[in-house]
This record gives structure tokens, C-alpha cells and sequence, in this order.
């Protein structure tokens, strides 16, 4: 058996940490004074987009603290650590906004059959700055390292707050222009609507890590008949890919080699391929020799050519073969 380690990124943690918590302080500052102005104005566009500003902020928050779990070394019986709580994190993250969206929906609604005055100039100049505080904010977390869901959760928080004020600013230019105060409870119901598929999206990629599925876009089917198109492998079975946290898969299988083939050969070269194609480092292979009598003939062919493989091939142990791996 083999195994690997090695999943890292171009931006390094310390880097990633400081860019999350400049967006996070920035976020905090503007959010307040979007309260207040929302409050005075009576706009419900502005207390749903500091709503969201909110969870953009606690989903920052929690992406920091979740960096910090995951950092630390495995210990006790936490042999991968505590790298899936990046993958907590996102999934409360996601629960978080699919709640505020519920309640947006059923305080918009009810706004839409009993319209409240809005001041519409307020809203708008107080979304109008929300675009130009997310689009920084969005810049800052955007060098961070996306390929972590954790990051990449808080990323589509503020991307999705700079839509919703959007949305807002153009409520507020209405309301100011025409007095048509609805337009604040059609836009909460937008950026309700933004939340809700972002919150779906978080929970589900989540839930694909924590179920253990194979990495998006990653096909088991497809490695394993890569796998046992390489010289000198007969059969590869009891083939498992999954996700520890976003950007480290794992794998595990079990391995026929063609009697007399050099089993330590044959792992080293299917790691190789599970590193430079499939970009999965931490590999378990159990390699075995196949029994003459089941498999017939065998022929080591060229890597990329096809392989004929029996059916019913089972694993022969053999303890005093020095060319098999156990």
C-alpha cells in the first residue's frame, strides 16, 4: 500500500486570513450604518440587504474560525484533523441564508398588500454606496483561495449582496421618482430569491463532501478504467473516491497485477496518474498478484492501449513474493 499527502494552493493561509478580515471589518462598518439608515427610512430593501450584509459578515467570521480548526495537525481520532469543519462552516453558512430568505419572503409579501412609505432617496444613495463597499469586499476575497468551499462560500455571500444592492438602488430610484413604494418589498423579494439559491448551493456542495461523493466532476467509473488500462494491471476493484474538504480528494482501491509483475512498480506508476491527472494526492492502493489459474494469459501492453480483463478474478496472497506489495 502507498499513500500520499499534498494539497495546497497558490495564496498562502496567512495571505487568505488577511484578506478575509479586511473584507470582514469592511463589511461590519457599512452594515451598521445601513441599520440605521434602513430603520429611518422605513425601507425593508435595506434592513434585507444589512440582513444579508450580516450573514455575509458571520459567514466570514466563520470561515476564519474554521481556517484556524483546520490548520491545526491531526491528533487523538481526528486522523485527517479538523479539516471538515471548513465544510461545517459553509454548510451553516447556507442554512443561515435560506432562513433569512423565509423571512424576508413573508415580510415582503405582506408589504406588498399593506405598502408602507418608503423615503426612496435614502434608500437609494445608501445602496448606491453598499455597490462600491461590496465590490471591494469582493475584490479582497476573490485573492483568496476559491477552490476551498469555505472561501468560496463567503465569496458568493458578498457577490450576491453587491446583486442585491443592485436591486435596492434601482427600488430607491423608483420610489424617489414615482412614489411607487412597492418597489422596496419587489426588490427584498430579489434578493430573498438570490439568498435562497445561494443558500442551496452551499448546503448542497456541503452535503456532497459530507456524504462522501466523489469530487464534482470526477467520475469513479472513468478512474478506475484508467487505472486498470495501465501495464500490467488486470483488474482494479473496491474503488472509493471522496472529499476529506473542498480540494482534498482521497482514494482507495484494490489492485491485480499480472503474475511475476513488480507490484511496487505498478502503485507507483497509478499514483503518478492519480496525482497528474486527477489531481489526487493522498492515495491507498492495495496491490496483489493476480492467480495464474483464473486470469489465462496476460500480457503487459502499452499504457494506452486496450486491457482484456476476466471476470471473477479474486486476490491471491502471496506472503514469500518479494515483488508484491501487502
Amino acid at each position: 500500500m502507498g499513500a500520499g499527502h499534498g494539497h495546497g494552493h497558490g495564496v498562502s493561509a496567512e495571505a487568505d486570513r488577511r484578506y478575509l478580515a479586511g473584507a470582514l471589518a469592511l463589511l461590519l462598518a457599512f452594515m451598521a450604518a445601513e441599520v440605521v439608515v434602513g430603520l429611518l427610512s422605513g425601507s425593508l430593501a435595506l434592513l434585507s440587504d444589512a440582513a444579508h450584509m450580516l450573514t455575509d459578515a458571520f459567514s466570514i467570521a466563520l470561515a476564519l474560525v474554521a481556517m484556524r480548526l483546520a490548520a491545526r495537525p491531526p491528533e487523538g481520532g481526528y486522523t485527517f484533523g479538523l479539516k471538515r469543519s471548513e465544510i461545517l462552516s459553509a454548510q451553516l453558512n447556507g442554512l443561515t441564508l435560506i432562513l433569512l430568505a423565509a423571512y424576508f419572503v413573508y415580510e415582503a409579501i405582506h408589504r406588498l398588500i399593506s405598502p408602507p412609505e418608503v423615503a426612496g432617496l435614502p434608500v437609494l444613495g445608501t445602496a448606491l454606496a453598499g455597490i462600491v463597499i461590496n465590490l471591494v469586499a469582493t475584490r479582497l476575497i476573490g485573492r483568496a483561495d476559491r477552490t476551498s468551499l469555505n472561501i468560496e462560500g463567503a465569496f458568493q455571500h458578498v457577490l450576491n449582496d453587491l446583486y442585491a444592492f443592485a436591486a435596492t438602488a434601482i427600488a430607491g430610484l423608483i420610489i424617489w421618482l414615482t412614489g411607487f413604494a412597492r418597489a422596496d418589498a419587489i426588490a427584498s423579494l430579489i434578493i430573498a430569491a438570490l439568498m435562497l439559491k445561494a443558500g442551496y448551493g452551499l448546503i448542497r456542495s456541503a452535503g456532497r463532501v459530507l456524504m462522501e461523493a466523489a469530487p464534482s466532476g470526477m467520475d469513479p467509473v472513468e478512474v478506475g478504467t484508467r487505472l486498470a488500462q495501465r501495464p500490467c494491471v488486470v483488474e482494479v476493484h473496491d474503488l472509493h473516491v471522496w472529499e476529506v474538504t473542498s480540494g482534498y480528494a482521497a482514494m482507495s482501491a484494490h489492485v491485480l497485477v499480472e503474475p511475476g509483475g513488480d507490484c511496487h512498480a505498478v502503485r507507483r506508476d497509478l499514483q503518478a496518474v492519480l496525482y497528474s491527472s486527477y489531481g489526487i494526492s493522498h492515495s491507498t492502493l492495495e496491490v496483489d498478484h493476480a492467480q495464474t489459474g483464473d486470469t489465462g494469459t496476460f500480457h503487459c501492453e502499452d499504457p494506452h492501449g486496450p486491457r482484456h480483463v476476466a471476470a471473477e478474478e479474486e486476490p491471491h496472497e502471496h506472503a514469500g513474493d518479494p515483488g508484491c506489495g501487502h
